[in-house]
């Protein structure tokens, strides 16, 4: 089982001749990904790799039933590309684009409520549900399938914490970057519920960061709902108060949002916290040896 990106998903790539569209779509080919569409206005009818291209998304979702998009649309751009896509009846949106300013992501949020669209980033690493395909950056040869969920802020630190797994023998359900601005689609209980639900899924990987109030708010989730084994790392933790680090949501305001605060939060929901990033794999180890 997986979530997200399944053996079901018919993918489109909006953005899919430029440089990165067409280099990451065709390692994801490479893995499986069912890539039924482009979408590159002013491009309608060519063909790319032998994948038809489209104008719209709505030519895509009506033509070769396209039900998730991938976007590597330029920043100016990518707002309307996520707009279109929820207008089109998109389930699942990925964006990958960095450096979408704060007000287009108030409108997009604005549409995504009552829509049917789940939007994940932007400024994402993207998903991969290994023996299944991906959308996104997350290097082929690091993926090993199995039964691990990973989510995670940092693009990084999820490509290192699915190769710490790999190297280890542990496999990976689904990974899932959700993006480091401060409005992104999907936060981490919108992942968790469903990482909760799926029955493919026997522990999850948590990846937090300095900043807002989404760690806390993801530990009381785990507290209430979540009924499998978490491991977490908080990355930021050496950052001075004031100072962005990384990503533009990751910043100490008002003495708010500090690595102690949310690994005391995730210790309090009965998370195993690991301080250290090159022993989250060992923990991971650890827990699932302790559950056979």
């Amino acid at each position: 089982m997986a979530i997200l990106l399944d053996t079901q998903s018919r993918v489109c790539i909006q953005g899919i001749t430029g440089a990165e569209g067409s280099f990451h779509t065709r390692e994801s080919l490479k893995l499986g990904t069912r890539v039924v569409a482009g979408i590159t206005p002013g491009k309608g009818g060519t063909q790319m790799d032998g994948i038809p291209v489209y104008d719209r998304v709505i030519d895509a979702v009506e033509k070769q039933g396209a039900t998730v998009s991938g976007i590597f649309a330029p920043p100016a751009y990518a707002p309307d590309a996520i707009l279109e896509a929820i207008e089109a009846g998109i389930g699942l949106i990925v964006c990958m684009t960095e450096g979408i300013p704060v007000l287009e992501m108030v409108k997009v949020k604005q549409a995504l409520k009552g829509s049917g669209s789940r939007l994940i980033g932007p400024n994402c690493p993207g998903i991969a549900t290994p023996g299944v395909g991906k959308i996104g950056f997350t290097p082929n040869f690091i993926l090993r399938a199995g039964k691990v969920g990973v989510v995670s802020r940092s693009g990084t630190l999820t490509y290192e914490m699915i190769w710490q797994l790999t190297e280890l023998g542990i496999g990976q359900s689904t990974s899932v970057g959700i993006g480091g601005d401060p409005i992104i689609g999907s936060g981490f209980i919108d992942i968790l519920a469903l990482f909760a639900d799926d029955p493919g899924t026997e522990a999850i990987v948590m990846i937090g960061e300095i900043g807002g109030t989404a760690e806390e708010e993801a530990a009381e989730f785990i507290r209430d709902c979540v009924r499998k084994p978490v491991v977490s790392f908080i990355a930021g933790r050496t950052a001075p108060p004031g100072r962005r680090m990384g990503h533009a949501g990751a910043i100490i305001s008002g003495g708010k949002g500090t690595a102690e605060e949310k690994f005391r939060a995730l210790e309090r929901a009965g998370v195993a916290v690991e301080k250290n990033p090159a022993e989250i794999g060992r923990r991971v180890r650890e827990i699932i040896a302790a559950k056979t």
